[in-house]
């Protein structure tokens, strides 16, 4: 028998569409075509089934223009504050106790509309009248409106397939012939081998490319009970340790494999490099076993061949042709054997809503088990770039801990470092506290994914976090990732690694950030920012300046960044951390502010200080990427002593590493303050991590140093480092459009950031070039450049963050100008320049 098994299952969804359409699949979910997007507790952005795929979808939504006036409509109910929900335009917080009752009251609203059956619902209020409002976004949207929900109850997906099909989203908004392959586990098929192995019915245990030891209690010392227990694993984990046999899978980077994510797409997985180990592929091991000795890459081969029809003669051409395609595209698209919709089963709906109404009465604190961004599951808690990747919300590192509400935090004398403990399903952990705005009340959430043993051997274990998995319990057969749970506060505290403790713009309003709403923006495409009339009508020497003007005859790289595209998942940060050569610097020199990040996600709260701090459950959050500037005229230059830090003929500021002494004036003269000084040589230290633990990758030995860009100097100690817009990209493209006699095409070279950014938020490329896609980002009615005022003549702009939302409900504190702005612009076209400023 094959078990597939997800440490964070889908199984609601997949028994609800079985029971609905006979299908256990999931569809795709086309968040392009939706004019109208409700999620509950579904973090689609972040950690929900495909967030990569959901982002460059939503993003493309959510684009205005002068020529696009219109954008979905996106409301989040959720429990803690995610990536998804601070990017929505309106969230409510809602407790996990209350998503049944949610559902029920958000499908009698649609059902009333449609004529439709409605069945009993608990009584459910929320703020702003937000499930009428949220029904009625919908039902106008019918045909291109979209919900979706994260619960593992099949009966609460039940009701979210049944507002989905009222609302003719299935065939338009949910396509069934793009169904993902992904989370394929079954909660029934991994709690039945449970019970097997622990009956002593099974007689061998083979495990691939899965860890339930550590995220499904009680697995580990069933597992004990096997007559033979083997284990395929790339590195040592929870799971291999208990196996009676370890045999070493070759990382996918050393194998040929393929796979198939969404229906009809089939990827081909390549290696890069031979077996750096004594190891050998999974498959061609099982394939051995067999009695087959074909080498995998022809097995692989041969079943593409097969699967696209070159043996039946049914697809043109010839086969390596094909082959060769498919190795240069990494995909080929086969053709879909499932429509865009399926037919539809009868439903007992009435026993859903049944079962929903009858969820037990909640006494004590709620807990949500939620996944971060970084970390997800778990799989990859190894690798020190997630771990010291900030959180997009809370802006931590190298922990979990637990989220609190500013009402409980306040009720309860608990702050941000206070250790508490907490109870739940019989499991005791002790975490520090984040208070978080928009926490619902009377709940806290909890990241899984921590708590794991990195390594087995005495000189590179080290165990970050605490594991929860313990207390994910099992409710009508499918783990259920709420709870209820008691927490007592210990009086102890812990200085958490926080890379952002500022939660606002602190009234700077327009010198940092600029906001509006859709309604304001089509009347006035200036909105938000009617600082652009000022810019506008400036001209080269009608300020005084120190510096004499950059010639730029070649190139003029610069870089655009739409906040509205923007989600602030971070992908930019970690791709740059792994194309220059960033160093880790452990949890102790985070806290003490010394992380080296080229490019940070800012994440501020548009709401006022005092609302957050009275407990503001609404808070609207903004996202900005802040790199070095590369500015014109560039301050950090004017003070350095020995011509470290210089413009280039291209507009970049460059740093020359081996001339740098380590003064800091530049990073003190620097207002974005994204210049990083670099305090250790962090590539010989010993201890970076917690625990005083050796990493298992240490950039000192021969392993450690393969993970260095080659193209990137290794900086010392005692230098300044910041973002270069990845020179050495830059160079290598400049040189093979030289050795080819042509110029650089557009988009041709892109840094690693703008490479990676799933939502394609970060536009990059020549000025100097007026066909080029920055040429039409960088000076549009939305641009503008933080504190551009003070002249710096940033080669870095941002679009103004437009909102679909009411303009009463907008949060953000500015007020508006009462002036039209035709009038405006008028006035200010007529008014002389001033002399300088």
């Amino acid at each position: 028998r094959h078990v597939s098994y997800d440490a964070v299952s889908a199984s609601g969804i997949l028994e609800a569409n079985e029971t609905n359409f006979g299908v256990a699949r999931i569809p795709g979910y086309r968040f392009d075509r939706a004019e109208a997007i409700v999620g509950i507790n579904a973090d689609f952005l972040g950690t929900w089934l495909q967030p990569t795929h959901y982002t460059k979808q939503y993003a493309d939504g959510r684009r205005v223009s002068k020529e696009k006036r219109s954008m979905s409509r996106h409301l989040q109910f959720e429990t803690v504050l995610t990536l998804t929900g601070s990017n929505a335009d309106y969230r409510y917080p809602v407790r996990p106790s209350q998503e049944g009752a949610l559902l029920l009251n958000l499908y009698n609203k649609i059902a009333a509309k449609a004529g439709a059956a409605q069945y009993n619902a608990p009584a459910l209020e929320l703020a702003g009248n937000a499930i009428q409002m949220a029904a009625d976004t919908l039902w106008n949207a019918r045909g291109k409106a979209l919900v979706v929900a994260g619960s593992n109850s099949a009966e609460a997906q039940l009701v979210v397939n049944a507002i989905n099909l009222l609302l003719d989203s299935y065939g338009n908004t949910i396509d069934w012939s793009a169904h993902t392959d992904l989370r394929q586990g079954r909660d029934g098929d991994i709690a039945n081998l449970t019970t097997q192995l622990n009956a002593g019915r099974v007689g061998a245990v083979i495990v691939y490319d899965a860890n339930p030891a550590y995220s499904y209690p009680g697995f580990g010392e069933a597992l004990a009970k096997a007559k033979l227990s083997v284990s395929f694993a790339t590195r040592a984990d929870e799971t291999s340790a208990l196996c009676g046999y370890t045999l070493p899978d070759s990382h996918y980077l050393e194998s040929w494999n393929d796979a198939q994510i969404e229906h009809g797409v089939y990827s081909i997985v390549q290696p890069t490099i031979q077996t750096l180990f004594d190891t050998r592929q999974a498959q061609q091991t099982l394939l051995n076993w067999s009695g087959d000795t074909t080498p995998y890459y022809d097995y692989v081969r041969a079943q593409w061949k097969e699967a696209f029809g070159f043996n039946k003669k049914k697809a043109e051409g010839s086969f390596e042709t094909f082959w060769q395609k498919a190795l240069v595209d990494g995909y080929a698209i086969a053709e879909r054997s499932v429509g865009a919709r399926l037919d539809r089963k009868e439903v007992d709906l009435g026993a859903a809503a049944n079962a929903l109404q009858k969820a037990p009465a909640v006494e004590g604190t709620e807990v949500l088990f939620y996944q971060k961004i970084g970390i997800g599951d778990g799989t990859l808690a190894q690798l020190p770039w997630l771990q010291e990747l900030p959180d997009p919300m809370t802006k931590a590192t190298w922990d979990n801990y637990v989220t609190v509400s500013t009402h409980n935090a306040k009720a309860q004398g608990l702050k941000t470092g206070s250790i508490v403990t907490v109870k739940a399903n019989g499991a005791t952990v002790e975490l520090p506290v984040i208070v978080l705005p928009g926490q619902a009340r009377d709940t806290v959430g909890i990241a899984l994914g921590y708590g794991r043993t990195l390594g087995h051997t005495e000189a590179s274990t080290m165990v970050v976090g605490k594991n929860v998995y313990p207390m994910v319990a099992t409710a009508n057969g499918l783990r259920s990732y709420a709870t209820t749970a008691t927490l007592t506060a210990t009086g102890a505290t812990e200085e958490l690694a926080i890379t952002q403790t500022h939660q606002t713009i602190m009234g700077r309003g327009d010198d940092i950030l600029r906001e509006t709403t859709l309604a304001e923006y089509k009347a006035d495409p200036y909105a938000g920012n009617e600082h652009k009339h000022e810019m506008l009508r400036t001209k080269e020497g009608d300020f005084i300046n120190l510096w004499g003007r950059h010639e730029k005859n070649g190139h003029y790289w610069s870089m655009a960044i739409d906040l509205n595209a923007c989600t602030g998942c971070g992908a930019c940060v970690i791709s740059c951390q792994a194309e220059n050569n960033v160093a880790v610097v452990g949890k102790d020199e985070v806290r003490r502010g010394r992380e080296m990040h080229w490019i940070r996600i800012d994440r501020y709260f548009s709401s006022s200080a005092d609302n957050i701090e009275a407990g503001a459950e609404q808070p609207e959050v903004v996202f900005q990427p802040m790199l070095c500037q590369h500015c014109d005229n560039a301050p950090c230059e004017s003070v350095c002593p020995v011509l470290a830090t210089t413009h280039s003929s291209e507009g970049l500021n460059q740093m020359t590493y081996n001339r740098c002494i380590g003064t800091r004036y530049c990073a003190n003269n620097c207002p974005y303050k994204v210049r990083r000084f670099n305090w250790w040589d962090y590539a010989n230290q010993d201890q970076l991590f917690p625990n005083g633990a050796k990493f298992p990758y240490n950039p000192v030995d021969e392993l450690g140093r393969m993970v260095l860009n080659p193209d990137v100097t290794v900086r010392a100690r005692g230098v300044m480092e910041k973002c270069t817009f990845c020179v050495q990209r830059l160079q290598a493209a400049k040189l093979e459009a030289k050795k080819e006699g042509r110029m650089i095409k557009d988009a041709e070279v892109q840094p690693a950031c703008a490479n990676s950014c799933p939502s394609g938020a970060i536009v990059f490329g020549d000025l100097n070039d007026p066909d080029s896609a920055i040429s039409k980002y960088y000076n549009t009615e939305r641009s503008f450049h933080v504190i551009e005022q003070v002249k710096t003549l940033p080669h870095v702009s941002y679009m103004t963050k437009v909102r679909n939302k009411d303009k009463a409900d907008h949060l953000f504190d500015k007020e508006p100008s009462a002036i039209p702005w035709e009038q405006k612009r008028k006035e200010a076209a007529a008014t002389p320049a001033p002399a300088h400023s």
